[in-house]
């Protein structure tokens, strides 16, 4: 397996243009599909999930790459298709609910972490109304097949929102392409409402405004989806947390570039978890600088929030704990444990290497902070590209770190490594 080492940093300073977010490129490749007319695609994020996307589409019939998408007017050209998509959930649970509403023969498959994340209550949701799903292995999860069938509105779609917001961004993205008038229902509490808020705005850009009424029922209305000509994908938040908190820990200050105070990404509210740490924020139109003190050791103030709307950010405040005056408390976040890996045993088990004292509960995880951390320790990594990112921090704390299978962090930035040497200053 390589290894990549890390070297102790002492400071961080300067700034890193952001690559596209992921939740909103993945999205934007959908809508522009199924939408009629040609759509200009601006900082499209280059990475494996948007390349999972690119392909699928191309192998549907729809002519695009990564500036333009002609779109296909609702109706995918071609009606039958093998995808493999890989580990890409913002790939796969749209391109399920959307090719439940196609009237084709299609089987979506994946890696094998792909085939261990539960589908099953988005594939309830589709079959209640009518969609011709199958499981080709274990019942609730991926690999599917999907056939041709007749989808019926006359009954609100009930879908649940307390194990993943993808199911509910999913059906919301999907429906349009009944041309009726349709409504969800939500059962359970909605997590991670931020991303289904990245949803609605990003139909709205392509002419479909779906009325909420809190976040227990949508109604979607009979419209079509069009081109609004160009869309600019804005950086990515998640991405930016790693930077962030390198400004807070490596003293800064530290600027990202490319989304700023009207993100419409929940995880620039990560700027509020450092202010509540000690940091310096400033947040302006188009970027973000943070900073911190340039005492070592660092101790910020430990924290105890809910995180529940920035389950990708919590990953990185998690890390940040580790540089905290004391125990820090990072909850409702049971979301972690169907993503790319079980991110709450994950978490856990890299935290305690490098020093630190884990309490891992059912959505939680309390951290207590070492006086010194590990050195030399090597970060096993999952397969899940923030883990990798995040634990890179742990060089900012003055000891070297080893981080096993950095490659994966291509998932979404394929540049991350190089990008944060790039702030380093020795």
């Amino acid at each position: 397996m390589k290894t990549l080492r890390l070297d102790p940093i002492p400071r961080v300073v300067g700034s890193v243009r952001l690559p596209g977010s992921k939740s909103i490129s993945n999205r934007v490749l959908l809508l522009a599909a199924l939408a009629e007319g040609e759509t200009v695609v601006r900082d499209l994020l280059d990475a494996d999930d948007t390349r999972v996307m690119l392909r699928a589409l191309n192998a549907l019939g729809v002519q695009c790459d990564a500036g333009k998408v002609v779109g296909a007017g609702g109706r995918f050209p071609v009606k039958t298709a093998d995808l493999f998509l890989g580990n890409a959930g913002t790939a796969f649970r749209p391109l399920t609910a959307a090719l439940a509403m196609e009237d084709g023969e299609y089987r979506l498959s994946g890696v094998e972490r792909m085939h261990e994340r539960p589908i099953g209550d988005l594939v309830e949701a589709l079959r209640r109304i009518g969609a011709r799903i199958d499981y080709l292995g274990v019942q609730g999860f991926p690999p599917l097949a999907i056939h041709p069938s007749r989808i019926a509105l006359e009954r609100p779609v009930r879908v649940r929102g307390d194990v993943s917001s993808q199911f509910v961004s999913a059906m919301l993205m999907a429906l349009p392409l009944c041309g009726r008038e349709a409504r969800i229902e939500i059962e359970g509490e909605l997590i991670s409402r931020p991303y289904v808020e990245i949803t609605l705005a990003l139909m709205r850009r392509f002419g479909v405004t779906v009325a909420r009424e809190d976040w227990l029922r949508f109604i979607v209305p009979r419209a079509r989806y069009r081109s609004p000509g160009t869309v600019r994908v804005e950086g990515d938040a998640s991405s930016a947390s790693y930077f962030m908190a390198a400004g807070a820990i490596g003293g800064g200050p530290v600027r990202v570039e490319g989304l700023g105070r009207d993100s419409i990404q929940g995880d620039i509210r990560f700027t509020e978890v450092l202010e509540r740490m000690g940091a310096r924020v400033r947040v302006e139109e188009d970027w973000v600088e943070v900073s911190g003190s340039d005492r070592r050791p660092v101790r910020l103030d430990p924290i105890d929030l809910d995180m529940n709307h920035i389950p990708d950010a919590a990953m990185t405040a998690a890390v940040l704990a580790l540089f905290a005056s004391g125990p820090s408390t990072i909850r409702n976040v049971a979301s972690w444990r169907v993503k790319e890996t079980d991110r709450l045993a994950a978490m856990a088990a890299e935290l305690r290497k490098v020093g630190a004292k884990v309490e891992e509960g059912v959505d939680f995880l309390r951290i207590e902070p070492p006086a010194q951390l590990v050195p030399n320790v090597a970060i096993d990594t999952y397969d899940d590209h923030r883990i990798a990112m995040c634990f890179s921090l742990v060089a900012l704390g003055g000891v070297p770190v080893r981080i096993n299978d950095p490659d994966c962090v291509a998932k979404t930035y394929p540049d991350y490594f190089a990008a944060l040497n790039s702030l380093v200053r020795r």
